[in-house]
Formats: C-alpha cells, structure tokens, sequence
C-alpha cells in the first residue's frame, strides 16, 4: 500500500499543475510592440499654428494621403479693392497652395502633394466660355494626382463654378472643358480621374 502511495503522488502533482493552468495568469513575460502611434494617419492632432497665422483670405486645398484627397485649411493673399481678375488672382493662389510643400505636421501625419511648382493660370481667351481658367500645363498633361488635386481645390473655392465644377483648359488652341470632382476622385485619385466635358454654357 505504502508504495502504491508514493508512486502515485508524481501524477497528483501533474493533476493540480494542469488544473492550476486553466485559469488566466498574469504573464511575466516582457511585451514591447512599440509606442502607441502620437496621431491617426491623415487626421492632424491639433490645428496648424503656421497656415492659421498666415494673412488672407481662409481656403481649403485638396492634398494627398494614402491614397485619397484630404482637404486642409490654408490662406490665400487677394489684393483688397481687385474685382477684375479677382477669380484668376484666387486660383493662382490655390495652386501656388498646392504646390508648396506640406507643413511639419501635415508630413508627419502622411500628407502630400503630386502638384508641381509653378503652374500659372490665366483667364479666359476670346472665344472661351466666360469662367475658363486656361493653365500653362494642359490639364490632360497633369498626372491623374495633380489633377484630382486641382480640380477638387478648384472647384470648391471661389474660383469654381458653385457646383462642383470648374472649368479648365490648356495653353495653345485647346478648347475648355468642364471638369467635376466627384466623391469617387477624392476616395482614389489615382484610378478615377475627374470627369470631364464640353461646356455647353456661358
């Protein structure tokens, strides 16, 4: 009997171990996977000290991030007292906007730019429909990036059509056409390029 005991008490050990186990322990292993993140992607912590300090008039522009448009806050410098040309002093502004590089904060939460410096923009030609804004770079030339880039800054300021529009045309002898952000160009620039037609009116 003593003996059938002893030999016994090593399995009655293993028993409780197991049992032991099936709660939840604490473990006392070190975990390290890195530091929380400081900021969600595209999303800035706090307002841009440097673009609100800037004097002028408060606009939007459509920058880069991952792989969709995100608006953000800017200012743009109109001359006070300027009616004429007033539309094309703004959209020089934008693009001037959109081409400068993000702020510190705007890079480190992701954003960026495909438009390159010095695109200008001029008014319309004889012959164009009254609100044409004809850049030196053709709009057809512009990666699909920028152009999602111009159009959607565009046509959500005072430089735009008041529906979603602007109206764009190149150097040279080419013709304007209505180009339109929609939804689907700011989710994936890159594959959806504004649409873009001939204007029938004005």
């Amino acid at each position: 009997m003593t003996v059938r005991r002893l030999s016994a008490l090593p399995g009655l050990a293993v028993l409780a171990a197991l049992l032991a186990g099936c709660g939840i322990r604490a473990t006392e292993v070190p975990t390290d996977y890195g530091p929380a993140p400081s900021r969600v992607r595209c999303s800035l912590a706090e307002p841009d000290v440097s673009t609100q300090a800037a004097p002028g008039v408060p606009v939007q522009v459509f920058l880069l991030c991952g792989s969709s448009l995100v608006a953000v806050d800017r200012t743009v410098r109109v001359p006070d007292g300027v009616d004429s040309g007033r539309r094309v002093l703004m959209a020089q502004g934008l693009l001037n906007e959109l081409a400068a590089p993000p702020s510190a904060a705007e890079k480190e939460a992701g954003y960026t730019t495909d438009v390159r410096r010095g695109v200008t923009v001029t008014g319309p030609r004889p012959g164009d429909p009254k609100d044409t804004l004809r850049l030196d770079t053709a709009p057809d030339d512009l990666t699909s990036y920028a152009l999602a880039q111009v159009v959607c800054t565009l046509s959500d300021s005072a430089a735009g059509e008041g529906d979603g529009s602007v109206v764009l045309a190149g150097p040279g002898d080419r013709s304007a056409r209505r180009h339109v952000c929609t939804d689907e160009v700011r989710a994936r620039p890159g594959s959806n390029e504004p649409p873009a037609g001939e204007v029938t009116d004005g």
